[in-house]
């Protein structure tokens, strides 16, 4: 008895055109999943975990980027169907998580061998980060990366060349409780789940410059494989700086305080994964 199967697109999200979109059907029907309803991001509501459960939801299929995926699966915590995350935006870090680089047709190709695993979030009075959370002038990386997903040409150079600026001499951010890394702190502290823990890792304005300064080279990039200091795994971090703490939680802007606690949590959804890759 085939299962009941929604899927959630943004037509916006990176490279999730229509062609995209028409592989993945038929994807989907030749693995006996074609969806009894598609909703499209931002037309259509996203659906909370009553609403999934009335309509007898088994499976929800995400082709979209990270910033929709938050957007789409927080809400369901406790919600007992399953939840297939597929790449469909700019930077896909939580399909990659689960999946490795596998191509969204090639995921759904190999269904039947994905395996059910539970992940944790990083949570802050700002939203939970099911990928990250990046704190710090780092954090204007986001509107870079609206621009290279919406802009012109010009208008990616103007956010590339604010976030040098930020990057170079926005306020630091230094890690208070634990104590950890360079007193003086940092532009961009990466906080990400890591089993039951928060991986922190710490980027030095030199390198998020470097970055920066590549221009049309970010299509290829991403500076979290850039130098960096690793300080860890942690239940809880604490944050500070002299100003508003500047936030990016899975792609989406925030602004916080001076001050930032930000701990660990598990997160009540399944999700499907490939099964050689990490859990986190």
């Amino acid at each position: 008895m085939a299962r009941e199967v929604w899927l959630i697109v943004n037509r916006a999200s990176g490279s999730n055109d229509e062609a995209a979109l028409e592989a993945l059907r038929a994807a989907l029907d030749r693995a006996d999943l074609a969806p009894a309803r598609t909703l499209s991001v931002p037309d259509d509501p996203l659906p909370d975990r009553h609403a999934l459960e009335a309509a007898g939801v088994e499976l929800l299929v995400l082709f979209a980027g990270d910033g929709t995926a938050n957007a789409a699966l927080l809400p369901l915590d406790g919600w007992g169907g399953e939840a297939l995350v597929l790449p469909g935006g700019t930077q896909n870090l939580l399909a990659r998580a689960l999946h490795g680089e596998l191509s969204a047709e090639a995921i759904v190709g190999a269904f039947a061998e994905l395996v059910p695993t539970r992940r944790h979030r990083v949570r802050s009075r700002h939203g939970d980060g099911l990928c990250e959370i990046v704190a710090g002038p780092g954090a204007t990386w986001s509107e870079v990366r609206e621009a290279l997903r919406e802009g012109t040409i010009g208008e990616l150079a103007a956010a590339t060349s604010e976030a040098v600026a930020q990057t170079s001499s926005g306020p630091m951010v230094s890690l208070a409780d634990p104590p950890l890394g360079k007193p003086e702190g940092y532009p961009a502290v990466r906080l990400h789940p890591a089993g039951d823990a928060i991986a922190v890792d710490a980027y030095g304005a030199e390198s998020l410059a470097d970055y920066a300064r590549q221009g049309l080279a970010i299509l290829q990039r991403d500076f979290r494989q850039g130098p960096h200091d690793t300080l860890g795994r942690h239940r809880t971090v604490l944050c500070r700086s002299d100003a508003a703490i500047e936030l990016m939680i899975d792609g989406e802007r925030a602004t916080g305080g001076r001050e930032e606690r930000f701990t660990i949590a598990p997160f009540g959804v399944t999700l499907l994964a490939h099964p050689d890759r990490d859990r986190a």
